[in-house]
């Protein structure tokens, strides 16, 4: 896997991630809220399955 996510888009995505698994864990939204975990993971692991098969590439080159 090629890293195709950005510095700046890394910490957005874990931070919405962690902030709707946070929601979601105390109550505040629904289930949907463990959707978050996609954005973490993403970020995590520096790959966006969705920036592949659009061709978009936020890391420097």
């Amino acid at each position: 896997m090629k890293c195709n996510i950005g510095h700046t888009d890394r910490v957005l995505r874990m931070t919405v991630g962690l902030t709707l698994m946070g929601l979601a864990g105390f109550g505040i939204v629904g289930a949907w809220g463990w959707i978050g975990i996609i954005p973490l993971a993403t970020g995590m692991l520096g790959n966006c399955p969705a920036y592949d098969l659009i061709g978009m590439n936020t890391a420097k080159k």
